[in-house]
């Protein structure tokens, strides 16, 4: 029986107070070509569950998966070996839920992991203060340039040109709601990030200037530089991290004068997954805390002395602030953050630098190899483990024929920006501890054949 609690007053009691005259007001934002007007053309109306599964089965074999060829794909999900005690833990009874508890204050066990989750991250980005875990990188981003307008009264954010597309994307579509000024750039196929451009671009009005770190084409922008100029005309510097193994060998962007960094945890205890669930990263100056989104939670002493925990702030609006509430996106994936902090703790700071030489180590061996095949180059003169190669023709053509070859080649700039002029040859590829020098050759033997 299906559970339907509402009756036809209740909707039309709701539709009322809202002002919309029907259920169909509120999905005028999905573009009438993508709503369906009946049933799914040539699928059938059941099966039985056998016949389903068989069915599905079929289907995922035609898949490519990460784990069985060559792999070097990257902008922003990356795969990473994970031991195997991450998934051995939080799989145990007291962790395995994929959210917070609403009453966390009964449960100090999940507080203390999550104060230790946001140590870990706090130091992992030079921040004074981490938030108890966001829903992804890209939503952090944009809850990043939102508590910018809030501090500095400004509402114009500058993305710097070398930010991911799909999270400029993001702030595009949530500042249609919010009145903010998005001043977005494209990436120029240069050797250096856009720092000058990006710097050029603040006035008196911005509120923030948001650079990603690495880029998304895998330079290395300055922070510094432009964290200068962005204070100097009081704006604040986001800088998104989408790959947090770089930090293990690169600077911390808190060290080099952000005011906020957001990031993507995943590279660290959260797989693949089809792109999701993920962890998203937010860590700012301590000055700042009152308009930090999320939850953020303390250690302190209860009446007989001993160490506790508590929610020390939660101004969201699943708790007091209601619609007052600094963010409504920012959900705590509790069990990502679990597998986070479990691999962090693993790692630890030595470890976690180790992997990063290796990682780096990695690229340059790839990096080596590749340019020697004709007609390719590569455009970083810095880099971390992801680089952007420029080949003789489009490279989205080149991936699909590499995929059908067993290699998973990279991320084509085409596909990333569709009809974007002069960056339709660019191929981004990325380099783990999970890439072999077979791989290597195997990547770079057919690349060969597929440009020949």
């Amino acid at each position: 029986m299906r559970y339907l609690p509402l009756t036809a007053d209740d909707r039309a009691a709701m539709l009322g107070i809202i002002g919309a005259t029907s259920v169909d007001d509120l999905f005028v934002d999905v573009p009438a070509e993508a709503r369906l007007s009946g049933p799914i053309v040539g699928l059938p109306l059941h099966a039985n569950e056998l016949a389903v599964e068989r069915h599905m089965t079929r289907l995922a074999s035609q898949n490519l998966s990460a784990g069985s060829a060559p792999f070097f794909l990257g902008a922003g999900a990356y795969r990473h070996h994970i031991p195997a005690s991450v998934d051995h833990l939080i799989q145990r009874g007291e962790f395995l839920t994929a959210y917070t508890p609403y009453q966390p204050e009964i449960a100090q066990g999940t507080l203390q992991v999550l104060f230790e989750f946001q140590t870990q991250v706090a130091r992992l980005l030079g921040t004074d203060i981490a938030n108890a875990s966001m829903y992804d990188g890209s939503t952090a981003c944009w809850e990043a340039i939102l508590m910018a307008g809030r501090i500095t009264r400004k509402s114009r954010a500058v993305l710097s040109g070398g930010l991911h597309p799909h999270y400029a994307q993001v702030v595009k579509t949530m500042a249609r709601f919010t009145g903010d000024t998005i001043d977005a750039r494209l990436p120029e196929l240069s050797a250096e990030a856009d720092d000058a451009a990006v710097i050029a671009a603040i006035d008196a009005d911005t509120s923030c200037v948001v650079v990603q770190y690495p880029d998304i084409l895998g330079r290395i922008p300055d922070l510094a530089a432009i964290a200068a100029a962005a204070q100097a005309k009081g704006a604040l510097l986001i800088a998104v991290v989408t790959e947090p193994v770089a930090l293990g060998l690169i600077e911390a962007p808190g060290n080099l004068g952000a005011d906020i960094v957001v990031g993507e945890g995943q590279s660290l205890g959260v797989g693949l997954q089809f792109g999701g669930p993920y962890l998203g990263l937010f860590g700012c100056r301590e000055k700042f805390v009152r308009q930090m989104p999320g939850r953020l939670c303390g250690q302190t002493v209860d009446a007989e002395g001993k160490r506790g925990f508590v929610l020390t702030l939660s101004t969201r609006e699943q708790h007091i602030r209601r619609e007052k509430a600094t963010s409504n996106i920012c959900t705590n994936s509790g069990l990502c953050a679990l597998a986070f902090s479990i691999h962090m703790t693993l790692l630890g700071g030595e470890g976690l630098a180790r992997l990063a030489k290796v990682n780096h180590a990695r690229a340059q061996a790839m990096v080596a190899r590749l340019a020697k095949v004709p007609g390719v180059s590569c455009l970083n003169t810095t880099y971390f483990n992801e680089v952007t190669l420029l080949l003789p023709q489009d490279a989205r053509e080149v991936v699909r024929v590499l995929a059908d070859r067993g290699v998973l080649g990279g991320v084509s700039l085409g596909r990333l920006y569709p009809g974007v002029e002069g960056l339709a040859n660019g191929l981004l590829v990325t380099a783990t501890e999970t890439v072999t020098d077979e791989d290597i050759e195997t990547f770079a033997t057919e690349l060969a054949g597929v440009l020949a």
